[in-house]
């Protein structure tokens, strides 16, 4: 155990196997740092972090405040791991994570990499003898820090990186070598001084300070209150700050980056249900920007880890009693957990996941009918298209089950007039962010050309009851146009496509749709309330 001094007690909570938990539990500290802690305490792994609690969200003297505590944080990590915060031997480089009481997946804002400039980046390499690794990450801080910190749109920087892919012939931003990565992050870094009229801070206390203001700043973005209003969460709640020591699944073939679930998020089914990618960070998978190809890998690479991940899987669920979604990170073999929080699921998977949980002795019938307290089980229900279906434009990943049929709506503006008029929508895109909830909210389904089945954008359409399917091969879009291209056939706005959320089909035209009951799982439930009575 590390402790702080005492003086900062009060501001900042250590997040190390040994540390006391703080007595406001998740409402001061939020979900994301409290299971982080549980999950410590348990002897999972966990990277070495401190947590900012939630008052520091309203706080009118913060930037006046925070370096102070910020370096008794910091000085706390380098005696827990021995590396040293902007130093030239053994550099500690660090995430800033937000984390409200009530997880609010992809609302709130992540800076990664912090730490790194000219000295630090130089012993990267050094230490790690991975100049790939070292040059990735600095392009990344970048690249965060512009769009997080200074509010600069990304096209310009997402620009730069498809033009040094070209030179290279790189189909993916992972096969870029580190020669190319050091010149495109001296490109950015250009860029960088071209749009603000001054150059990216290379302070590492600087950099860490202006990425947790900025996470502070995001629980009052648009897209967080707007996600607020949708989940009746409370404005005042605030967000936490979590800075933790930087775990690197760009490290090289043995390392990647991964989401999964205890349990199947669409059916309840007990199985890992994950999105892994090789030579990647965190957000590479949960932003929902890429294509995730390294599912069935992850197995055959690493086997394990795998073992190990589906071991996780119970652990996880006995420490809190319910499904859980993590966030993992693989840094040359080794397993990281950076995150654990209640899975969120459709209404099938939280009706089959309690009557599960209930047979394998993890929670009680009192405590699952409690648990399903706020679904009305009489409208439970799974969609299917009634036969015959004509043929299958493209076969997409499910993230979310059920079938929708509407009016293909090309942006979330659409959706939202569309709706208006009545009509049924089908939000089709390259990929969501999380800023298109509101669109989202009110489409029949999604349908993504890129991102994966744990992606910020497919969680939150489960949470919202939506049909999702994503990575659909061969979705072109012609915005300009307001056309689309699957499987070879160009679709006008407006045109009725259809999602079969059960296979991942996707199909032109409106379909007939049949409903199937639960009906199993019900009369379990009949069952209890009846011994309840009795």
């Amino acid at each position: 155990m590390v402790d702080l001094p005492a003086g900062a007690q009060a501001e900042l909570f250590p997040i190390l196997a040994g540390s006391a938990l703080p007595p406001g539990g998740a409402r001061q500290v939020g979900n994301k740092a409290w299971n982080l802690m549980l999950m410590a305490r348990a002897g999972l792994p966990v990277p070495e972090a401190f947590v900012l609690p939630t008052t520091w969200c309203g706080r009118s003297d913060a930037q006046a405040a925070l370096p102070a505590v910020l370096a008794s944080g910091v000085r706390a990590l380098e005696s827990a791991t021995s590396l040293v915060f902007g130093g030239t031997r053994r550099p500690l480089l660090v995430s800033v994570r937000s984390g409200a009481a009530v997880s609010m997946p992809g609302m709130l804002e992540t800076v990664l990499d912090v730490g790194l400039n000219a000295e630090t980046v130089e012993a990267l390499i050094r230490e790690t003898g991975n100049p790939s690794l070292a040059w990735d990450s600095y392009r990344r801080l970048v690249q965060a820090y512009a769009e997080v910190v200074a509010g600069l749109p990304t096209a310009k920087f997402d620009a730069l990186v498809a033009a040094a892919m070209r030179t290279v012939g790189a189909e993916t931003e992972r096969e870029m070598d580190h020669r190319t990565l050091r010149t495109l992050t001296r490109a950015m870094l250009a860029l960088y001084n071209d749009l603000t009229g001054h150059s990216f801070p290379t302070d590492p206390h600087e950099q860490l300070l202006a990425a947790s203001l900025a996470v502070l700043r995001s629980w009052n973005a648009d897209k967080a209150a707007s996600y607020r209003r949708l989940n009746g969460i409370d404005d005042a709640a605030g967000t936490a700050v979590t800075v933790q020591r930087m775990v690197f699944g760009n490290a090289g073939g043995t390392s990647g980056a991964g989401v999964g679930f205890t349990r199947n998020p669409a059916t309840g089914g007990r199985e890992l249900y994950f999105d892994f990618q090789f030579y990647g960070q965190g957000e590479d998978v949960v932003a929902g920007r890429q294509k995730l190809p390294d599912h069935d890998r992850l197995r055959l690479a690493l086997p394990s880890i795998w073992t190990r991940l589906n071991e996780i899987c119970r652990e996880l669920e006995r420490l809190f009693g319910d499904a859980q979604d993590f966030e993992f990170t693989v840094q040359s073999g080794t397993l990281f957990l950076l995150q654990s929080r209640r899975a969120k699921r459709t209404d099938w998977a939280a009706l089959a996941i309690a009557v599960d949980m209930v047979g394998e002795g993890l929670l009680t019938p009192a405590a699952a009918l409690a648990r399903l307290a706020g679904i009305d089980l009489g409208s439970v229900m799974r969609t299917h298209f009634t036969p015959p279906v004509p043929p299958t434009l493209a076969t997409a990943l499910v993230a979310s089950l059920g079938v929708a049929s509407g009016a293909i709506a090309l942006d979330p503006a659409t959706v939202l007039r569309m709706a208006a008029d009545g009509s049924p929508a089908i939000l089709v895109r390259q990929d969501t962010v999380t800023s298109d909830i509101e669109g989202m909210a009110k489409a029949a389904g999604i349908l993504t050309g890129s991102g994966g089945r744990t992606s910020h954008a497919a969680v939150v359409a489960r949470q919202l009851g939506k049909v999702c399917l994503v990575a659909c091969p061969g979705l072109e879009i012609d915005l300009p146009r307001r056309q689309c291209r699957i499987g070879g056939v160009v679709l006008d706005e407006g045109s009725m496509l259809a999602l079969d959320g059960n296979t991942g089909a996707v199909h032109a035209g409106r379909l007939a749709i049949e409903i199937e009951r639960p009906v199993e799982a019900l009369a379990a439930i009949a069952r209890w309330r009846a011994a309840a009575a009795a």
